[in-house]
């Protein structure tokens, strides 16, 4: 999730709303899951640890675990931490393209058609995006074995973060 302090006043607002949205949704379907990530626990973890680097990426950047909702919700932030993407509009647009490559769905692409419309808006985002970033990103998902459907980061929170990388087959950011 984007941090507070990248994005414009009227974008968080807007982001919650569609959040919010996505919760009902799966509430009505049945797809609403109970809480999965534990910040906690994951705090607990050694240092090396895919589920301590989870809770460091969250730490770091002044966010909470999504707790409500959807399980490939609720995991967003897993994907953050196993690829290494940021949680800025950029990091946040490559985590959309990473997902794209690695199963379409048409939320993902609505989601990164808007977080490109928020860069485009932004000069300093501006003058740091790239096309060929995004690319990569797509390229890292669809080499990937990873299916943001059924994967079960909880299984591997135990595991050194390129142990799970390699496990699911995720290249290195570079």
């Amino acid at each position: 999730m984007m941090q507070p302090d990248t994005a414009s006043a009227n974008t968080i607002p807007r982001l919650q709303q569609l959040l919010d949205l996505l919760d009902r949704k799966a509430e009505a379907k049945g797809l609403a899951v109970p809480q999965i990530v534990y910040i906690e626990k994951l705090q607990l973890l050694p240092k090396s640890t895919f589920g301590r680097a989870w809770a460091d990426l969250l730490e770091q950047n002044n966010l909470k675990p999504f707790t409500t909702g959807p399980r490939r919700k609720q995991l967003h932030d897993g994907i953050h931490a196993i690829t290494g993407y940021g949680t800025n509009l950029i990091g946040e647009a490559e985590v959309q393209a990473f997902l794209l490559g690695t199963k379409f769905s048409s939320i993902n692409f609505m989601l990164g058609l808007g977080l490109l419309r928020a860069i485009y808006k932004h000069q300093n985002h501006r003058q740091q995006f790239s096309w060929d970033r995004l690319w990569q990103a797509y390229q890292r998902g669809y080499h990937s074995h990873l299916d943001p459907d059924t994967w079960q980061p909880e299984l591997f929170w135990h595991l050194p973060l390129t142990e799970v990388q390699f496990l699911f087959g995720i290249a290195q950011n570079k």
